[in-house]
């Protein structure tokens, strides 16, 4: 396998995935910055023109950062980041969903569409005036996910670190790098990130 890595929260999960499962997978670095991920070579890869990609051994390649973790976890068992059971499944994928539907992708593009967008706006529609309200939904729905953690649960699922910690932790650490910030009132999930920060995988 290779994975091709960039700057960026979206490839930091897989990282941190991969680092979590003790997996060295050979690497190769495509300047975002540059817009590399936009150019031919990559485009083979990912139509899409998004970032990161995985090629596997029969060379077909999976993207999608969430597709990846599941291919990963479906061939690297141990230990389990998405679930052993069924039901454990289940509730890993629902509270992904959650965080990636309702924090992740409006945090992402009320970067995209303000201070990223001298980067963005001749990459990918952009709507300036949906950054403010973007970035108050993520903030709202980190404000929910504070008061569902009342219940004292150690990480998203409860017990279980899971891949939804992973995808949760990645944003919100780079929210905080581009002027969205963890409300110091969630003290709930503030106490939650500073125990995933200790982590050995969030310096992957």
């Amino acid at each position: 396998m290779k994975f091709y890595n960039s700057v960026g929260p979206n490839p930091r999960v897989v990282r941190m995935f991969m680092a979590e499962k003790g997996l060295a997978i050979p690497t190769v670095q495509v300047d975002l910055m540059k817009g590399e991920n936009r150019q031919t070579d990559h485009l083979k890869r990912n139509p899409h023109g998004q970032m990161p990609a995985l090629e596997l051994d029969n060379g077909a390649f999976v993207c999608e950062i969430l597709a990846i973790c599941e291919y990963l976890e479906d061939t690297h068992s141990s230990p389990p980041l998405i679930g052993k059971t069924p039901e454990e499944k289940a509730e890993t994928r629902m509270w992904t969903r959650r965080v990636d539907l309702n924090i992740c992708e409006p945090l992402a593009n009320g970067f995209r569409f303000s201070q990223g967008l001298p980067l963005f706006k001749d990459r990918m529609v952009t709507v300036p005036e949906a950054a403010d309200g973007l970035k108050k939904i993520a903030q709202d729905r980190v404000k929910w996910l504070n008061e569902q953690m009342s219940d004292g649960r150690e990480f998203v699922c409860g017990k279980r670190f899971t891949l939804a910690d992973i995808l949760l932790y990645a944003f919100l650490d780079f929210g905080g790098q581009v002027g969205q910030p963890l409300n110091a009132e969630y003290k709930n999930v503030g106490n939650w990130f500073a125990r995933i920060k200790d982590r050995p995988s969030t310096k992957a």
